[in-house]
C-alpha cells in the first residue's frame, strides 16, 4: 500500500487509464520534522490507504501539483479537515467546487521551510506544474514535466511513449516541447531545478530514478 523509499519518504501507486493509455499514477508522502504528513498528488482514498497513511502520522498538508493531478484531493480534504490544501496555479478556477487554503508559489509555507523547496514551472500554464525538492532525502518530485515508462507497461502505452517520448529513461515528450514555447523560460526552470542537490527523482508515471537524478533530469531536457 505504501513503499518506503527513504527516511520519512513513502510512495503509493494505483492503476490509471488516460486517453486509452494504461499506466500507474503515484502519490508521495513526506513526514516532516514535527511528525506531520505532507501528501503530494493524493490517490483514491480507500480505507486501506487511509489506514496506512494515518499509521505514519497526522495528515496536515495536501498538495494538488498541477492542472491534472487533483481528482481525489477533495475526498482527502473531507477526510482530513484539519489539513491545509494547496493548489497549483490556475487549479482553483478549474475546481471551483473545492476551497483550497492557498495557491502554490515560490514563497514556501513556513511549515515546510528548510525541508521542502518549491518551484512553479513557468511558461506552461496549460499544465500548471509545480515541482518540489525534499532536502533530507535529496529527492526531486515531479508530476508531468517528465516520465519514465518502462517495459512493464501495457503494449499500447509502450508504443505511444516510444513515439512521443518518455519511454526507457527519464525524458520529456513532444507535448512538453509544444507547451514550453518559450525555450528561454523553460531553460530557466530547468536551471533553477538543477541548483538543488538531486539524487532521486520521483515521477507520477513510470519508474523512479534512484541514482544520479540530477544527471537524468538534465538529460531529459537536453533539447533545451
Amino acid at each position: 500500500m505504501l513503499r518506503k523509499l527513504d527516511e520519512n519518504l513513502w510512495v503509493a501507486e494505483q492503476p490509471l487509464t488516460f486517453m486509452g493509455l494504461k499506466m500507474e499514477a503515484r502519490m508521495t508522502v513526506i513526514r516532516l520534522a514535527d511528525g506531520a504528513l505532507w501528501v503530494h498528488s493524493p490517490l483514491r482514498l480507500t480505507p486501506e490507504r487511509r489506514q496506512a497513511v494515518e499509521a505514519l502520522g497526522p495528515v496536515r498538508f495536501l498538495v494538488a501539483p498541477n492542472m491534472f493531478h487533483h481528482l481525489f484531493i477533495g475526498d482527502w480534504m473531507t477526510a482530513f479537515p484539519q489539513a491545509r490544501a494547496f493548489a497549483a496555479p490556475g487549479l482553483p478556477e478549474k475546481r471551483k467546487d473545492l476551497s483550497f487554503h492557498a495557491v502554490l508559489s515560490e514563497a514556501v509555507s513556513a511549515e515546510w521551510a528548510e525541508q521542502i523547496d518549491v518551484l512553479p514551472w513557468r511558461g506552461a500554464p496549460m499544465i500548471g506544474e509545480v515541482v518540489f525538492f525534499h532536502r533530507a532525502s535529496r529527492t526531486l518530485i515531479v508530476t508531468d514535466c517528465a516520465h519514465n515508462i518502462g517495459p512493464d507497461a501495457a503494449p499500447f502505452t509502450r508504443f505511444v511513449f516510444k513515439t512521443i517520448g518518455g519511454y526507457g529513461r527519464l525524458s520529456t515528450s513532444v507535448i512538453d516541447r509544444v507547451v514550453n514555447r518559450d525555450r528561454a523560460v523553460a531553460r530557466a526552470n530547468v536551471d533553477s531545478i538543477l541548483k538543488w542537490d538531486i539524487q532521486r527523482v520521483i515521477v507520477a508515471h513510470g519508474h523512479i530514478v534512484e541514482q544520479e537524478g540530477a544527471r537524468a533530469f538534465r538529460a531529459a531536457y537536453e533539447w533545451l
